[in-house]
């Protein structure tokens, strides 16, 4: 990613150009991301593609006002970071699932990250939905308090690290370096198998400043200061409430096809 590039992403988020790669930068681009740019699978109801090329990411994240699912997200934060003068390392994780089932190789991606100020390393994730604000102390196994809740990571005996919110696993990480295009196979299953939830599932999330904002399929869910407030949107509201909450201006309703379609 050019420096031209990096600025505009930098004005899409709303985060100054930092002077250093540091770690306070680090956490004020981190929150930032998560602040305007949603996580979402919309493209997947919307028939089109996502190719995991760094341009076509930053394309659609800066250009489209888009958001995207974790290899859309962290790839094209990486390459801010890297953009950055971050050091950035692109590693697998398998998602925890119900009964505490692993889903498939590769099936999340996340970025260890070395800052300039020989802080860290740290564990950025803007791509995980509902996950830490701020990145995490990737050598830390202790707890860590974040306003998303209290994180931990724990080694397993295999030499992986398991990422705890609140002692409920989230992820197990891979310590293995990777490069964007090894999730490529696994990005296609997320798109088209009947298994993938994804695939069976439409969902639109931001972070607030004071919470969080999701719509899935027509359920609107807003969480605040002032609780929880949840809805059913009429057909006519939806395209609004995209444009509203999460900025994305589309023009149909994505909805979610028959599993065996």
């Amino acid at each position: 990613m050019d420096s031209l590039r990096a600025d505009a992403y930098l004005q899409h988020i709303g985060v100054p150009r930092p002077g250093t790669a540091g770690a306070a930068e680090l956490r004020a681009l981190h929150l930032g991301h998560q602040l305007v740019v949603p996580f979402e699978n919309l493209s997947i109801h919307l028939g089109q593609d996502v190719p995991l090329r760094e341009e076509a990411l930053v394309e659609k994240i800066v250009d489209a006002g888009r958001g995207g699912f974790c290899y859309e997200l962290n790839g094209a934060f990486g390459g801010l970071l890297a953009a950055l003068g971050y050091e950035v390392t692109l590693m697998a994780a398998r998602v925890f699932g119900e009964g505490g089932r692993l889903g498939p190789p590769y099936d999340h991606l996340a970025l260890r990250v070395a800052a300039a100020d020989g802080s860290g390393p740290w564990l950025a994730d803007v791509g995980f939905g509902r996950h830490s604000h701020f990145p995490l102390l990737f050598d830390s196994r202790g707890e860590q308090s974040d306003p998303a809740g209290v994180f931990r990571l724990v080694e397993t005996p295999e030499g992986d690290l398991d990422v705890l919110r609140d002692d409920a696993p989230q992820y197990r990480l891979e310590r293995r370096p990777r490069q964007l295009a090894d999730f490529e196979a696994t990005c296609w299953w997320q798109r088209t198998s009947p298994k993938s939830h994804f695939r069976q599932s439409l969902v639109c999330s931001r972070l607030t400043e004071d919470g969080r904002v999701t719509l899935s399929g027509r359920t609107l869910v807003v969480t605040g200061s002032d609780g929880r407030q949840e809805r059913e949107l009429p057909e006519h509201e939806v395209l609004d409430a995209y444009r509203d909450h999460f900025s994305i201006v589309l023009d149909r309703e994505p909805q979610v096809a028959p599993l065996d379609a």
